[in-house]
């Protein structure tokens, strides 16, 4: 038996991001061209499945956060680790049509679970400030994705088993770095400043937090789908699109330490407010990008708001909820992401097909405006509050 231990260490934090995400990152480019391309299916089914693996993902949020506060967070990593792992291992014996797709459905609902799970442990760690335990936490998911993505394309050449066998070796260390760091008890790790549930002025703040998060990334997602249809439209090569995101996960990976000391002057939720502003703004601009290095140069704006603003949010939420809850609150916010990545490629579908990109990033931007002006607004008031009161 492994001796239990206070916390989960910041290493293991951000080995098992990176690991969760390297694995995600192998599949998610590789289903459409897989069902298209050797499973002879049609582009509609395989948007049918990766939005299957979407929604079963955003039930995996919510199952993971309940099974961490009402049952054993350990456990719970483990059992949506195995219900990653086992589908996967699975799919390098059985990958035809339909098991394909059924698969995919068990394998988001464990990532979806396991990355409520880290997040939530993440939450509860106590030797280090939460700020900077979940900024090391986004460079470890960006990291991941940038692996994930770079070894996908090579691995792709020499058969689609081979990808599945390097995705369940992700899963087998991950379920390696569960063992042997996440056994830990947290009953000792209590914060002292706020017990019980979230109070109610926090509970709307978090509520608007998380539908400012699914604002959010219904806007980024317009980069994962639609925005390459356009650039290609443009004249611009696929492979100058598929550039911009490596741009964006090395400038994630070198510039957030220097964001996060930079960041250390400042409190964390006017640094997420001027963060997120920025991303926001960088929508603005692909209205009139015409050229390559237009939208290079939006991409880095939209990185440098990203990379400054994404990481405390999570943070924050933690600040906000109560001890009793915590698992429940980050299971929210990672519903909030996965629900946001869902949507966006359907909003921008329809806004393309009736109106046009223009519209679209006009208005993607001003639903990312209000939302943030209603977080802005709410934590306002509760500051003038806690003012008045002292």
């Amino acid at each position: 038996m492994w001796k239990t231990k206070q916390e989960v260490s910041l290493m293991g934090i951000l080995a098992a991001t990176l690991l969760l995400n390297a694995a995600a990152a192998c599949m998610w480019p590789l289903t459409t061209v897989y069902m298209h391309n050797e499973l002879h299916q049609t582009l509609a089914l395989a948007g049918m499945a990766l939005l299957g693996m979407s929604l079963c993902m955003i039930l995996g949020n919510w199952l993971g956060g309940w099974l961490f506060d009402h049952w054993s967070p350990f456990k719970s990593g483990l059992v949506g680790t195995f219900c990653s792992l086992v589908p996967m291992v699975t799919l390098i014996f059985f990958n035809g049509w339909p098991i394909f797709g059924i698969l995919l459905l068990f394998i988001g609902l464990g990532d979806g679970i396991v990355m409520t799970v880290v997040n939530s442990f993440a939450a509860n760690v106590r030797s280090i400030s939460s700020r900077r335990v979940f900024n090391y936490l986004y460079i470890g998911m960006n990291l991941g994705v940038v692996i994930g993505t770079l070894m996908v394309g090579y691995l792709m050449d020499h058969g689609v088993v081979l990808v599945f066998m390097v995705a369940s070796v992700f899963y087998v260390i991950l379920l390696g770095i569960l063992l042997v760091d996440f056994n830990v008890n947290l009953t000792t790790a209590k914060r002292k400043r706020q017990q019980g549930p979230a109070q109610p002025a926090h509970l709307k703040l978090i509520w608007l937090i998380a539908a400012m998060v699914f604002c959010l990334y219904m806007g980024y997602s317009l980069w994962e789908s639609v925005i390459s249809v356009h650039m290609v439209n443009l004249g611009i090569s696929f492979e100058k699109y598929s550039l911009l995101w490596t741009l964006n996960g090395l400038m994630i990976v070198f510039g957030q330490p220097l964001a996060n000391r930079i960041g250390a002057y400042f409190k964390m939720s006017t640094q997420i407010f001027w963060g997120t502003l920025i991303f926001i703004l960088s929508f603005l601009l692909l209205v009139f990008d015409k050229t390559y290095i237009m939208f290079a140069a939006t991409m880095v704006i939209l990185t440098l708001g990203e990379m400054t603003g994404f990481p405390g949010i999570p943070a924050w939420i933690d600040s906000l909820a109560g001890n009793n809850d915590k698992g429940k609150f980050q299971g929210i916010y990672n519903m909030a992401i996965s629900f946001g990545r869902a949507v966006g490629p359907l909003y921008g579908g329809v806004l393309i097909e009736y109106g046009s990109y223009q519209l679209l990033f006009w208005s993607v931007t001003l639903l990312m405006l209000l939302s943030l002006g209603a977080v802005i607004l709410h934590n306002w008031r509760i500051r003038n509050r806690r003012i008045k009161q002292s």
